[in-house]
């Protein structure tokens, strides 16, 4: 059974703990990693999306962050976001290989395979900076991956959300880094 850190309203680890199915049974806080891996194409940058399994407990079979998982009780998000390259699709990344862009925040209840999922997470947002090579996806956690214009996806969020459960505040994130970058 995995146990998260329970945080505060500052996104703080508080010294409790809790498990992954009573924190998104009842919306308690926690923290995730989340990492995006781009290129830069013509029209700006693409982003590597991930398909998530119809096994998921949340958003089955849409398209989401490049990697992103749930930070372990005791553990801190850089460990917890090179963790999750690497389960989820191979990569083997050192601390260096990953650029810190933010965090945010995002509160939902939501029903899938007929219950209500409620989540409540202080995300910690990263850039993968390194080699990527022939991937290895977790199967049981990804389906597939495709590269997809960053401005189309930023775009059809606001609108639809049909193919992708992008976070929008972590794309926002995602933005204003490479807006950044660009000065």
């Amino acid at each position: 059974m995995e146990y998260f850190d329970i945080v505060d309203e500052n996104g703080l680890p508080t010294g409790k703990t809790v498990s992954r199915e009573e924190a998104h049974q009842k919306g308690i806080p926690h923290r995730t990693s989340h990492v995006w891996i781009i290129r830069p194409s013509d029209t700006g940058y693409d982003i590597l999306l991930q398909k998530r399994s119809e096994e998921k407990d949340s958003f089955p079979g849409m398209f989401d962050t490049s990697s992103a998982g749930h930070i372990p009780a005791g553990d801190e998000p850089l460990p917890s976001a090179i963790r999750e390259l690497e389960e989820e699709l191979g990569i083997k990344a050192e601390p260096e290989d990953l650029r810190f862009a933010g965090t945010f925040r995002i509160q939902y209840e939501k029903e899938f395979h007929g219950r209500i999922f409620r989540d409540n997470e202080f995300a910690n947002v990263y850039i993968y900076n390194g080699a990527i090579g022939e991937l290895k996806l977790q199967e049981s956690e990804v389906s597939e991956v495709r590269w997809f214009d960053l401005n189309e996806v930023w775009d059809e969020i606001q609108t639809s959300r049909e193919r992708f459960c992008v976070p929008k505040p972590s794309l926002a994130v995602l933005r204003e880094y490479l807006k950044e970058q660009a000065i």
